[in-house]
């Protein structure tokens, strides 16, 4: 219930969004008929479209998103049409009377009130044209979409945001009606009310052809909502759950029984295992993803604790429940397992029925499990290294086991997976799609087209840009053209980017600099003394390690070839 008030509330706040301005002029043209047979059709054909549409370009792939691209071409021939007929009465005419003589229902001359069928479809059309700016609470939708898949909920959710945005619209449509209405009483001016409601269309028709409805226009915001969607949010957003206070030695709670692991979507390093399976033993279940730095950094010593507690009783499952696309592919999360030297068993939650049936939240996630098959303990997030050690070692002696390896593991991982810097005042993850992105300098941002970007002369403190041309989606930006640029302005000891190659899996080659200049001795270890580095594979690229401090710098990553994905950054 909660996430359907802010869809709704998020739908209301669309229209003062920059991004509704090229839908106005379609509502409008009929607010001076009756809104019961013309308004409210329309607005109806409009949400549903959109709900429709949006479902179908968060979770159904490439060719929904030509189907909408195809569907708005058609959608934009139509309302030129009806723009053409407000202009002019003999073009109208002319247009219409094929349809008049066939005894077309939906022609807007057979009846001097409007047919509801056709402010139906006129809504159908510019529910097409909508593309609406992507603040948190769409982003929060979208992403969800994404997450979960096809469903029910995902197109409720989203027709709750369509019906906020349409019940915005109405206001306006009723208040502008009587403003038409006193217009033509007064002044006598329907005329050439019509008329410029003609022009306004078909200047949003053009604005939609070119694409400013999307770039310029999500550019240059008369008014950003993000900031108070955000806030929205943040109000109605439950608190973390906090973490357990747990004594060396006192008694663990039962905090609910095991899930079901049946719904994996596969298994690496072992056969499916089960819940019966696994009676009678100590149970870590892990929640990681390969690009998560988090998850990197506390992955040594899940796998410590494997090593030195699997010959008394102990078993990892590691669930592997992806973050990115790219992170379902079963060979990418193979790879990635080899190459981290994870050798328990490895449940491929695609779907994530196994994080639902934990009702999980987190990267990484921790769930410990007795031998009757009950969880008695939880740690979220990186740290409580010997706390949860603390905890198998009571779980596996209540099993009856002995002879425990004493002492704490002392993984000292290197590189990416090395513990982070615990500067509190580190720059935050940062996304750079549009559906979760935040503190971005470079103006408002074109979803889904190609548009050139400027990054400013002088980044404030957190903040980051793009430069040339980029495609940003999502959850990722792609450069279209050698020579893209990222920049932060950053704080930490380490910068992560979680980078791949383009379509077609060719390397691009990148240069990174720091204040200006080649990294040196503070270069990752995916970078040279010079800043050189080629993205291969997808995954997190360590770009800067910071030899000394953690202080403020402004990190800049040029790269030599087009094509690349740039998902993330991290810092540590």
């Amino acid at each position: 219930m909660l996430l359907l008030i802010l869809a709704y509330l998020g739908g209301v706040l669309t229209i003062l969004s920059p991004c509704i301005l090229p839908v106005l002029p379609f509502v409008f043209a009929r607010a001076d008929r009756p809104f019961a047979r013309n308004g409210l059709p329309m607005l109806l054909g409009m949400a549903l479209t959109f709900a429709l549409v949006a479902t179908l370009a968060a979770v159904g792939g490439g060719w929904a998103i030509r189907a909408n691209q195809y569907g708005r071409a058609v959608a934009l021939v139509v309302l030129a049409l009806l723009g053409l007929t407000l202009l002019s009465t003999r073009i109208a005419e002319w247009l219409t009377r094929p349809f008049v003589a066939l005894g077309n229902r939906l022609s807007r001359h057979s009846d001097s009130e409007g047919s509801a069928w056709s402010a139906a479809g006129l809504g159908v059309a510019t529910g097409l044209l909508w593309a609406p700016c992507a603040g948190p609470i769409l982003g929060l939708l979208l992403t969800g979409a994404a997450l979960n898949g096809a469903s029910v909920q995902t197109t409720l959710l989203l027709l709750t945001y369509a019906a906020g945005a349409a019940t915005s619209l109405a206001l306006a449509l009723l208040i502008g009606g009587k403003v038409f209405a006193l217009m033509k009483r007064s002044l006598g001016a329907g005329e050439w009310v019509r008329r410029a409601l003609g022009a306004l269309v078909l200047a949003g028709v053009a604005a939609i052809a070119l694409g400013l409805d999307t770039g310029l226009l999500t550019r240059v915001a008369l008014a950003n909502t993000g900031g108070l969607e955000q806030k929205l949010i943040d109000a109605t957003r439950p608190a973390p759950t906090p973490q357990p206070v747990y004594r060396a030695g006192a008694p663990l709670p039962v905090e609910g029984e095991l899930p079901s692991l049946a719904g994996a979507t596969g298994w690496l390093n072992s056969p499916a295992l089960t819940r019966e399976a696994l009676g009678g033993k100590v149970v870590l279940v892990d929640f990681w993803t390969y690009s998560c730095i988090n998850c990197l950094r506390s992955l040594p010593y899940v796998h410590a604790w494997y090593d030195k507690y699997k010959d008394h009783g102990l078993v990892v499952i590691g669930v592997h429940a992806p973050e990115f696309a790219f992170e379902k592919e079963p060979a990418n999360v193979a790879s990635a397992v080899k190459e981290l030297g994870v050798d328990y068993p490895v449940a491929l939650d695609n779907d994530y029925a196994i994080w639902q049936g934990f009702d999980n939240e987190y990267w990484p996630a921790h769930y410990f499990i007795d031998a009757k098959g009950n969880i008695r303990a939880h740690h979220f997030g990186e740290g409580g290294y010997q706390e949860s050690e603390d905890t198998i070692r009571q779980l596996l002696a209540e099993a009856g086991h002995t002879d425990l390896p004493g002492g704490y593991v002392q993984p000292g991982a290197k590189g990416a997976q090395a513990a982070g810097s615990n500067d509190a005042m580190r720059s935050p993850e940062t996304y750079v799609g549009y559906a979760r992105s935040e503190h971005f300098a470079g103006g408002q941002v074109a979803h889904d087209e190609a548009w050139d970007y400027r990054a400013p002369a002088t980044l404030p403190s957190g903040q980051w840009a793009l430069d040339g041309r980029w495609t940003v989606r999502a959850e990722l930006a792609q450069s279209e053209q050698p020579g893209g640029r990222i920049a932060y302005r950053f704080r930490g000891r380490d910068l992560h980017l979680v980078l791949g190659p383009g379509a077609d899996g060719k390397p691009v080659r990148f240069r990174v600099t720091l204040d200006g200049k080649p990294p040196g001795e503070d270069h990752g270890m995916d970078t040279d003394v010079q800043g050189n580095g080629t993205v291969t594979e997808q995954r997190l690229y360590q770009l800067v390690r910071q030899h000394e401090g953690t202080g403020e710098r402004v990190f800049e990553i040029t790269f030599l070839d087009p094509g690349v994905h740039a998902y993330a950054f991290t810092f540590g």
